[in-house]
């Protein structure tokens, strides 16, 4: 039944590994946790089923992006009941979907919308048949992508009955797996943890001593690597800066793209490269969830990430096809500054903190409707979006509690924990970028994991042999040739 349902709707013959197992589990009743390698098709766990029960499938995602990709995919295979329930919409639009969320069968959802009121109150009326928490690492005070908004999906979930429940993700250590669970308060789920091991991608990192030296390493590796690629900034300018450079350079199709891109040209560039009229894309981390894009070839990360589990979702872009790719990081001396500043910035200083509290003990009023003093405390106390988010979601718990503005005191400490927490993943990059034996090995190590199998052009340390991942010599040298042959032309018009 269950691959019959594959091949009608989804066009597929066979499953990944994962996804049978994580499927017939939820068609047994049972509440399900799957950690799923990036790039194993993740969401068919939750569209298939969905399509084989009855009622409404809920699905929790943190990206924006995401939701939209996911939704367009679905639209694409004939789905026409379903709807993301986020920021995009208008207010118009969300009331209406608000009074017609019975007509959906998959609402995708922020979980931001899901502390309001009026939205649990529609919710509450469904018949929920499944309830699914995307990149469920949010939970956990432990995952690379700790979000607060997430801690209240446990309370979330009880208030709509306990439905059937579904936790997805492609990176979690074994500390983060035991946060979802308790969070979630789902007892003894189905459990199908999977190797975070892409055998297919081969790592490479090659450190230099200058900026300079990366952008020249960069250049160099494009010139010669079969493509298409990502190459990965932390910095949106850099993004820029570089897609101008590597035209310029003459390195094939390249645009940046970043969240600071509108959302028109970043669906533009996604439809260009998933089409082939791109070769190279220089992105931030915004770019990746949801391109399904099966020939990546290369991954290059120009900035150091701030943690391994995001540098794995990354090059996880990479040989979905499963063919052969390669994962370049380049480091230069001192790069590990970059990832402490950003992770800095997500957090909550000790003296903005001390500001508020000053702040609030002479507007004791804004203690207890601080929504409406938004723009006048960012703007005051210099916060940023996350910031913001964090104060707002700390602050309704104390509000909850019974406590005042004093209470603030407390998020210092919450602070003071979450940089340690930062700190310490972006220390375990910076000793794997420096580590001088299988890279593989100690990836795994760090999600508990053996290695079990041999791989051929493994790693750097392991002997890899970058000429595999090189476009056909004669290719290179024939376009080389063809440059050659026009520039002798612009020379011949030019002197004449």
């Amino acid at each position: 039944m269950m691959e019959k349902m594959l091949r009608k709707i989804f066009g597929h013959s066979t499953f990944r590994p994962g996804q049978r197992e994580t499927i017939a589990s939820l068609m047994s009743g049972e509440h399900t946790i799957s950690m799923l390698p990036t790039g194993t098709g993740k969401s068919l766990c939750y569209q298939l089923p969905g399509y084989m029960l009855n009622g409404s499938v809920i699905i929790v995602s943190p990206l924006l992006s995401l939701m939209q990709d996911q939704v367009e995919q679905l639209m694409m295979l004939g789905e026409k009941k379903v709807i993301a329930f986020n920021s995009f919409l208008s207010y118009e639009e969300k009331n209406r979907a608000l009074h017609q969320l019975h007509d959906y069968k998959f609402i995708f959802i922020s979980p931001e919308m899901l502390k309001v009121d009026l939205v649990i109150k529609n919710l509450k009326r469904l018949d929920i048949a499944l309830f699914v928490i995307d990149e469920a690492h949010c939970i956990s005070q432990w995952g690379y992508d700790f979000r607060p908004d997430y801690l209240k999906l446990g309370e979330v979930r009880e208030s709509l009955g306990n439905p059937l429940t579904l936790a997805l993700t492609a990176t979690a250590t074994h500390k983060v797996k035991i946060d979802i669970i308790e969070s979630l308060s789902i007892s003894h789920p189905n459990e199908f943890i999977y190797s975070v091991d892409r055998p297919n991608i081969a790592l490479k990192v090659d450190r230099v001593e200058h900026h300079k030296d990366k952008v020249d390493k960069l250049i160099e590796y494009l010139r010669v690597v079969k493509g298409p690629g990502i190459v990965y900034f932390s910095s949106k300018k850099m993004a820029e800066q570089m897609a101008a450079l590597l035209k310029k350079e003459g390195l094939g199709e390249v645009m940046a793209y970043h969240g600071g891109i509108d959302q028109e040209n970043r669906k533009l560039i996604q439809q260009q490269f998933l089409y082939g009229q791109l070769d190279i894309i220089c992105a931030t981390s915004a770019f990746g969830m949801g391109i399904n894009k099966n020939n990546i070839r290369f991954v290059v990360h120009f900035h150091m990430p701030m943690q391994l589990e995001s540098y794995l979702q990354e090059i996880g872009r990479a040989g979905r096809d499963g063919e052969r790719s390669l994962a370049i990081l380049l480091y230069a001396n001192g790069d590990e500054q970059l990832p402490i500043q950003l992770a800095e910035g997500e957090l909550l200083h000790e003296n903005q903190i001390d500001w508020m509290i000053k702040w609030l003990e002479a507007n004791p009023e804004a203690w207890n409707k601080l929504n409406d003093y938004e723009t006048e405390m960012i703007t005051l106390a210099g916060l940023t979006e996350t910031n913001w988010r964090i104060l707002k979601d700390f602050h309704q718990v104390a509000v909850d509690s019974g406590k005042d503005m004093y209470s603030l005191h407390e998020l210092k400490d919450v602070m003071l924990k979450q940089m340690d927490v930062k700190r310490h993943k972006i220390k375990i990059v910076y000793d794997w970028i420096h580590f001088q034996s299988c890279r593989r090995k100690k990836i795994l190590q760090y999600f508990d994991e053996e290695q079990k199998i041999r791989v051929d052009n493994c790693c750097d340390p392991c002997g890899l042999s970058i000429e595999d991942f090189m476009r056909n010599p004669t290719m290179v040298k024939n376009r080389n040739e063809e440059t050659d042959w026009q520039r002798l032309l612009a020379e011949i018009l030019i002197n004449k």
